[in-house]
């Protein structure tokens, strides 16, 4: 009926959609720790790795924290998530427990894959998160394999597959939004662009640099999302699952984020300034940004939110110690789990 009020509906975390934003104080100490662990952990393991317990390669999500916290937050059990060899916080927000993924970043017997996936190629299947995976884009089929799969078995489930956008421009991400668009299956591609790929801006190497443009050509809407803010990601991945679950085919999501460290440890970064680093942790970062809504709505002062940075503290150091106190895989570990009856 014209002039009719839109009604707001309201999602899982208390933001309201199409409405004004109503975010619980329960909802925000959630994000906050959440986001919080994340970073910790990966710090954590970006010293341990200084320090050669880490061996071969090592990517940190430092920076990107409200990505996977506020897509997670939009999931239900049953659904999966896959994506490249930036995984750790992956895992962490799938439910493992931060002592089985330090082990698993040195190698030991007691890592969430047994000490033989590392760093770039763990796995939670419990959780719901099926990789961490080496090659470039090599996951964006994968993801589209799994939309398959639950749009045969008519399960309701949704497929979230991550990619960067330096892998954006794989021609296996196409041929994966192809096959996703004509067969409508449950699948949200979710680009995590923070602008840099292995360390070539966007700007120089992709033509169309709006790149939740790129599913346009297969007929899947795509959405640019501010990926330094948990809510925003919250709500558009809400938005986006729902789609899925409508039988609405694929979606695209954009997120807009940065890293702060180099592509890998071994990346100086000196492709960026150091002032630009800082402009954005001063004025972007994720987890303060919840922070200052803790603060402001009168939920936490910077007594009580120190105390939850030592409890998140003494857990990840737990983490550390358990993982450099376990023992390495029996030798016997390299022929098992290297194939599954079907």
């Amino acid at each position: 009926m014209a002039g009719a009020k839109k009604k707001s509906k309201t999602t899982k975390s208390g933001v309201k959609q199409g409405g004004k934003a109503a975010v619980s104080r329960e909802t925000l100490e959630t994000y906050y720790r959440e986001m919080l662990m994340i970073r910790r952990f990966e710090e954590k393991a970006g010293q341990m790795y200084g320090m050669g317990l880490i061996g071969g390669f090592c990517h940190l999500y430092i920076g990107q924290e409200a990505v996977v916290t506020g897509l997670q937050h939009a999931l239900e059990p049953g659904d999966s998530v896959i994506t490249g060899y930036r995984c750790h916080a992956h895992m962490l927000a799938a439910g493992a427990d931060p002592r089985a993924v330090m082990a698993e970043l040195t190698g030991r017997a007691d890592g969430v894959s047994k000490g033989k996936g590392g760093s770039m190629h763990m796995f939670t299947p419990e959780g719901g998160f099926y990789g961490g995976h080496g090659i470039v884009g090599a996951q964006a089929p994968l993801g589209a394999g799994f939309g398959f799969a639950n749009k045969y078995r008519a399960n309701d489930r949704v497929s979230v597959t991550y990619f960067g956008d330096g892998a954006a421009n794989q021609g296996q991400v196409f041929e994966a939004f192809n096959m996703a668009a004509l067969w409508k299956l449950p699948v949200i591609f979710v680009i995590e662009n923070n602008h840099y790929a292995m360390g070539t801006s966007v700007t120089r190497s992709t033509a169309i640099q709006e790149l939740c443009q790129r599913g346009e050509a297969f007929g899947i809407p795509g959405q640019q999302v501010d990926g330094m803010d948990v809510l925003a990601v919250q709500a558009a991945s809400e938005k986006a699952v729902a789609q899925c679950r409508a039988d609405e085919g694929p979606v695209l999501l954009e997120m807009m984020t940065y890293r702060y460290r180099g592509h890998s440890m071994s990346d100086p970064a000196k492709y960026r300034t150091r002032e630009e680093v800082s402009k954005v942790r001063q004025e972007r970062d994720p987890i303060e940004h919840v922070r200052d809504m803790l603060v402001a709505a009168g939920h936490a002062d910077d007594d009580s939110l120190r105390e939850v940075d030592k409890a998140v503290k003494a857990e990840v150091n737990d983490a550390a110690e358990f993982a450099q106190n376990n023992q390495a895989p029996d030798a016997a570990e390299l022929f098992t789990d290297i194939m599954a009856e079907a």
